[in-house]
C-alpha cells in the first residue's frame, strides 16, 4: 500500500456488497483502501462490468478489474479477467503507472 500511495495510486473496491458486508470484509481482511457499495450495480454497469448471475444464489456481481484513471477520472490502463483469483499484481500496476507518467 505505502509503494502504491508513494506511486499517487489510491486503490478503491466498489462490490455489489451492502455497505456492512463491505465493511465486515476489510475488517476481517485487514485491508485499509476504501471500499465503496453499489448494491444496485449502477457504477458497475456503467464501466460494463456486471456478470449477471455469477454471484451467490445467481445475485449479479461485478467483473474482476483493475483501473488507474488519471485526475481527470478518464481511464488510462484497464484490465480484466474472467478469473475471480487472477488479479494485477501491484508490481505490476506499479510499472504501468510509471510508464503512463
Amino acid at each position: 500500500m505505502a509503494r502504491l500511495e508513494e506511486a499517487g495510486i489510491r486503490p478503491v473496491a466498489i462490490s455489489v456488497d451492502t455497505p456492512e458486508e463491505s465493511r465486515n470484509l476489510r475488517q476481517q481482511a485487514g485491508y485499509t483502501f476504501t471500499f465503496l457499495s453499489d448494491p444496485k450495480a449502477e457504477v458497475i454497469r456503467r464501466y460494463d462490468l456486471l456478470h449477471a448471475g455469477a454471484g451467490i444464489e445467481g445475485q449479479d456481481v461485478a467483473r474482476p478489474a483493475e483501473f488507474l484513471l488519471d485526475s481527470s477520472g478518464t481511464v488510462r490502463w484497464l484490465n480484466l479477467t474472467e478469473n475471480y483469483w487472477v488479479r494485477a499484481r501491484p508490481e505490476q500496476i506499479l510499472e504501468v503507472a510509471k510508464a503512463l507518467q
